[in-house]
């Protein structure tokens, strides 16, 4: 009786055991199922947002004759590059976020990746393009006209849209000939890592930066030419308005890009990997830029808010609402 029952002893013990073991199986999935659905749940929502808004701003631009104007068209193509963005971007890194596609060579993962970097970078140099605009309406408010025709804006968004384009074919050819190669080629990561993100970034960084201090430092010279008429206190609120819109503007997108940037700029020149889901928070941080511009750029306007207002309220399926006047 007592030998049963030293046998006994151990086979409960593993039963014991193995029953643990699968109830933490189960759990530990569950978690996994459940940490899974929020995730997606969060990507859902970004990309809806994303593209109600840019949708906004498109029809709204097509739509209403006095938004008819150059700088708009710049907005125009923002917003369809965000938009393309919410639509293309976002689903597929919504599905490769959680499957770790970062280090895995297929050719998925290319498609992913050069969709990313050359609709992120047309964002991007539209972005530019504006503020290339808008040094121009205010810096040189005389020559205005004479400088932005409609002709020169489908030369400034054909050459952000064709530069985003070949930046984007160069990082599919770049990750193709990884597969020739054993260690990846110098050309590829001067593609991947210095030379896009130069062409893609810094470079349009550099540019807005410049353009904006310019913009800053003459709207400031405008407001002390006025002060004969004006009280001090009004010159004074003129100049914080301007620089908290700059400071908008420029805080956003550079709160946005330039984590992602700097992190694949120096990820070829530290021997330490960098942990994918550190790589991928960066990488929706930067596309959350295209979630914002809507707000940035359209909202700020009395004119895109009297639009939108006119398009959610469904008043342009009940009559003809094209030469409104926006407020």
């Amino acid at each position: 009786m007592s030998l049963e029952l030293e046998q006994a002893e151990p086979c409960a013990f593993v039963s014991q055991t193995l029953h643990h073991g699968i109830h933490s199986i189960i759990l530990k999935h569950q978690q996994q199922t459940q940490t899974e659905s929020i995730m997606y749940t969060l990507y859902a929502i970004l990309s809806i947002i994303t593209v109600c808004g840019n949708l906004l701003v498109i029809i709204s631009i097509i739509y209403f004759k006095q938004l008819h104007t150059p700088t708009n068209s710049l907005i125009l193509s923002l917003a369809v590059a965000d938009l393309l963005v919410g639509i293309v971007v976002f689903p597929f890194s919504m599905a490769f976020s959680l499957s770790s596609c970062i280090y895995h060579e297929v050719i998925f993962c290319k498609v992913r990746s050069s969709f990313d970097i050359s609709l992120s970078t047309a964002s991007i140099l539209n972005l530019c393009c504006i503020s290339v605009d808008r040094y121009c309406a205010v810096c040189q408010p005389l020559t205005y006209r004479t400088r932005i025709t409609h002709r020169g804006i489908v030369v400034m968004i054909l050459l952000s849209w064709g530069v985003s384009a070949l930046i984007g074919i160069c990082v599919i050819i770049a990750g193709l000939n990884n597969d020739k190669c054993e260690e990846r080629c110098l050309i590829d990561v001067l593609i991947e890592n210095t030379i896009g993100p130069i062409l893609s970034f810094y470079l349009p960084v550099i540019i807005m930066l410049c353009i904006y201090l310019k913009i800053f430092l003459v709207a400031q010279r405008q407001a002390r030419s006025i002060q004969n008429t004006k009280s001090g206190a009004t010159v004074s609120k003129m100049e914080r308005k301007a620089t908290k819109t700059l400071a908008i503007v420029l805080g956003v997108f550079l709160l946005c890009w330039t984590p992602f940037f700097l992190c694949i700029t120096v990820l070829p020149f530290i021997n330490d990997s960098v942990p994918i889901p550190l790589i991928e928070t960066l990488n929706w941080l930067a596309l959350s830029n295209s979630m914002l511009n809507p707000f940035i750029y359209a909202f700020f306007y009395s004119w895109f808010r009297s639009a939108f207002r006119i398009i959610i309220s469904g008043k342009i399926f009940r009559g003809d609402y094209t030469n409104s006047k926006l407020l």
